[in-house]
């Protein structure tokens, strides 16, 4: 589980203080997605179904927000909509404790960039704005840190800020938001587990701009909230065997 980030680590101060980047290398990405795909996944887990790949724009600036349940929530964002699916390269934004270790040096090779969960760095989001301007695939948790409970949290603020900012700061980018639900059959999942994935329709960020930035960004919220609670409460769901 995410956790708040101790400022006297050294290791820590030393990923949040440096310049913030991201890259995807192909030879590891060509390596992981079908290890995941075709080896860990079917493996460790159940059925795992997938529904609205067809809701994933070709092209554009994209952030998909999917829900956090898990740490298998990553591997699970690839398998329904990674690269050898929709053929974008996803860049993530991380917890800075995920960034340590070898789980970190992976998680870097495939688009991975670290920022603190409570207080985002000026640096991360300004990345994530740098990542839409090039019309790049930005995946955000917008509920913030992992969740065991059975329904979606209130989610953080930050991504609609994001969102807005990169979209004022470019004529017609044409930012879309990709909601996205990762529902596992068991609330801690353990093998054997079954996953439903469900994409939602995109919504536009153009269409919440007004005058009054902080209620653009609570309209945007609330529909991103509504439209997860309503993938995740997909009837589909329920219907693992």
């Amino acid at each position: 589980m995410m956790t708040q980030i101790d400022s006297s680590s050294p290791s820590l101060a030393t990923i949040t203080s440096t310049t913030i980047s991201s890259s995807v290398s192909p030879w590891v990405a060509s390596l992981a997605y079908p290890i995941g795909r075709y080896i860990v996944l079917p493996v460790y887990f159940g059925k795992i179904s997938v529904t609205g790949r067809e809701n994933v724009p070709k092209e554009g600036p994209l952030i998909f927000a999917p829900t956090h349940r898990s740490r298998w929530d990553p591997i699970m964002l690839g398998y329904g909509a990674g690269k050898d699916i929709t053929g974008r390269d996803l860049h993530f934004m991380v917890s800075a404790n995920e960034m340590l270790g070898i789980q970190g040096w992976v998680i870097r090779r495939l688009g991975g960039f670290p920022v603190d969960t409570d207080h985002p760095g000026i640096s991360s989001i300004r990345h994530g704005i740098e990542l839409l301007q090039k019309e790049k695939v930005l995946v955000m948790f917008p509920e913030g840190n992992i969740f065991r409970e059975n329904c979606i949290k209130p989610l953080k603020p930050g991504f609609a800020r994001i969102a807005l900012q990169a979209e004022a700061s470019k004529c017609n980018l044409g930012i879309k938001v990709v909601p996205i639900a990762i529902k596992y059959s068991q609330e801690i999942p353990h093998r054997g587990c079954n996953v439903a994935i469900n994409i939602g329709s995109p919504l536009k960020v153009a269409d919440y701009r007004c005058d009054n930035v902080k209620r653009s960004a609570q309209h945007l919220t609330e529909d991103l909230q509504a439209s997860l609670k309503k993938l995740y409460e997909c009837p589909g769901n329920q219907s693992w065997s």
